[in-house]
């Protein structure tokens, strides 16, 4: 991309209240890096301690789901050669859209687990303060969801911490796989 493309690129980001935007491979270093920059985003802009502390939650919940789920891959050596790492693209944007934050998270899933993601999440949605500390309570104390590379709690954090709601979607890419995106506000 040269100027003409950047600088209409970049007026755009700002026309649609985004901090801050990152494509490519996620890993615990990007999380890292990216998040210390948002506590100092935070923290230069006064924002209030408890929306910076939820924001900041919500931007791990959402890279964590990238780095464990994104279907869009590559491996490559990791340490001394021996072993390989795997690692996944995904798509992360922080902004604030009228007097809210939000962070928005995209990456590629298996067309054949768009069902149930769907169906988790909608049921997700559909549930109070209280639903949502019960569900995260269940869900803590059962057994791992089959599939679930942590304790199957993250989207319930994602809407606990949520203030203001959330909102996903999903569309088709090809036979086999959907673009899956979660944008959280606080």
């Amino acid at each position: 991309m040269q100027t003409h493309e950047l600088l209409p690129f970049r007026k755009n980001l700002s026309e649609q209240g985004v901090i801050l935007c990152y494509n490519g491979l996620m890993t615990e270093e990007i999380l890292s890096g990216i998040g210390a920059t948002i506590k100092h985003k935070m923290a230069t802009g006064h924002t209030d301690k408890q929306v910076a502390r939820g924001l900041f939650s919500l931007f791990v919940e959402q890279v964590q789901n990238v780095i464990r789920y994104s279907v869009e891959k590559e491996t490559a050596p990791h340490g001394n050669g021996t072993e390989e790492v795997t690692l996944r693209y995904g798509l992360l944007v922080v902004g604030m859209e009228s007097d809210r934050y939000f962070v928005a998270c995209g990456n590629m899933v298996d067309k054949q687990d768009v069902a149930k993601l769907h169906g988790n999440l909608t049921h997700i949605k559909s549930l109070d303060a209280e639903g949502l500390k019960a569900l995260f309570r269940s869900t803590l104390k059962g057994e791992t969801p089959s599939g679930s590379l942590g304790a199957g709690v993250g989207f319930i954090d994602i809407a606990r911490r949520a203030t203001r709601g959330f909102e996903f979607d999903f569309a088709d890419v090809d036979e086999a796989h959907s673009y899956f995106s979660i944008k959280a506000y606080i």
